[in-house]
């Protein structure tokens, strides 16, 4: 037997309970409504332009197949992070905005988590530009 409130437990089996096409398009409503919220963060919208350019970049640049697939799942990684990263600041802060150490902890790995994102996106160009560009003029 649930615990939860009539109300509230009909609500969740008429969001819960849809099934087939109708899943899919309400999944791809939140996803798209994810984005925009998602884009109302500075950080997020840096990440687009900084991504958007380095996939210029990247179909400019004569890299074979491999590397390029690479170097988009990085920039990809790099904003599924800022994502997740949003989300737990969101989740943080709706339940307090008070300071709490737990808070804080939450807050600083998710950050720690895109500084190790944009790490391996820098280490991987740095490495495919190495090989392909800089190394034949040593």
């Amino acid at each position: 037997m649930s615990t939860e409130p009539k109300q509230e437990q009909e609500y969740a089996e008429t969001i819960k309970g849809k099934t087939g096409l109708k899943r899919i398009i309400n999944a791809c409503g939140y996803s798209k409504d994810g984005l925009q919220a998602a884009y109302e963060e500075q950080g997020f919208r840096q990440l687009i332009w900084l991504n958007a350019g380095l996939m210029v970049l990247l179909m400019c640049l004569d890299f074979g197949l491999t590397t390029k697939m690479i170097l988009l799942c990085a920039s990809f990684l790099t904003l599924i992070v800022e994502l997740f990263n949003t989300s737990i600041e969101a989740a943080v802060d709706h339940t307090s905005l008070s300071h709490h150490i737990l808070a804080k902890r939450a807050k600083d790995t998710a950050s720690a988590a895109q500084t190790l994102a944009l790490t391996l996106l820098s280490v991987l160009w740095l490495f495919a530009l190495w090989r392909d560009y800089v190394s034949m003029w040593f």
